[in-house]
């Protein structure tokens, strides 16, 4: 049987399944027709004219990516802009594009998740809570509460009590950043972690709230750092790229179990052409 696209949603949507995503979000099918075959697969952070381009190039089928293609509705599709230039060139090489998002930020075993087991964080719970819904066995008795919607962001706990500074040094050589900006005393004592990979700014209210110590997390703004500052907790700012780039590996290699077992034939890798847009003059 020739493995179709829609395979392979169902695949996805089962790892971050699309009724997590936020309300402003558009995740799932950007481009492309479900029902096509499908033998070789990239996975990517963003939909860019240049990966874009390179995946046509080496005919894949299917260009898997984190970030959406389209974030809001189209009035006009123009070759001539850069969405356009993408659509088009999408279109005329047949190359599928599906975006998991805020979905796969949530899931169990999301971008969250992973980062946070990266940097040591245990006992994790939601930073921003989905309504919960209990599991039963054959007596009909509760196993196990846990949310139905995991929501965005983890808080958990470090196995050893640390400063910030510490922290963020730390970080930075688990994450082999180039560098790494954090604000607050150097020396609070951390034990409990907030964090949210890509951009953390619309939590901070839950991080005020969650009795956690720091918030790791990316795109961060200057009126953050200073209510952080007022209420003497810290922030570590990794930056959106550094904070999400990770699950492209992590989910091709995903994919790549899942396929194997159901035997079919596709090629799956990650993208290696992306890099942070910013870069560091040291």
């Amino acid at each position: 049987m020739v493995p179709k696209i829609s395979d392979i949603i169902r695949v996805l949507n089962d790892i971050a399944p699309p009724s997590l995503a936020e309300e402003w979000d558009n995740i799932g099918l950007q481009l492309g027709d479900p029902t096509g075959s499908v033998k070789k697969i990239w996975v990517a952070l963003d939909p860019t004219i240049h990966v874009v381009k390179a995946a046509c190039a080496q005919d894949i089928d299917m260009l898997i990516t984190h970030h959406p293609l389209i974030f809001k509705p189209i009035k006009t599709i123009d070759f001539q802009t850069p969405l356009g230039a993408i659509i088009d060139l999408a279109c005329r090489h047949h190359l599928t594009i599906f975006s998991a998002h805020t979905n796969l930020d949530s899931a169990w075993g999301g971008l969250n998740d992973i980062f946070a087991h990266r940097i040591g964080l245990q006992d994790l719970k939601p930073l921003a809570a989905g309504a919960e819904s209990k599991q039963f066995d054959c007596d009909n008795d509760p196993l196990v509460s846990k949310p139905d919607r995991p929501g965005i962001g983890r808080v958990g706990h470090l196995e050893h009590r640390t400063d910030l500074k510490s922290l963020a040094l730390s970080i930075k050589k688990i994450m082999d950043l180039k560098f790494i900006q954090y604000s607050g005393d150097p020396d609070l004592s951390i034990k409990t972690v907030a964090i949210c990979t890509g951009s953390g700014s619309g939590l901070l209210s839950h991080f005020l709230a969650s009795g956690a110590q720091v918030y790791i997390s990316g795109d961060m703004r200057y009126h953050d750092a200073r209510d952080v500052e007022a209420a003497k907790l810290g922030i570590i700012d990794i930056g959106h790229f550094s904070s999400e780039h990770f699950i492209v590996n992590d989910l091709a290699e995903r994919l790549k179990t899942i396929v194997a077992e159901s035997s079919l034939n596709i090629t799956i890798e990650a993208c290696d052409l992306e890099k942070d847009p910013f870069e560091v003059i040291l």
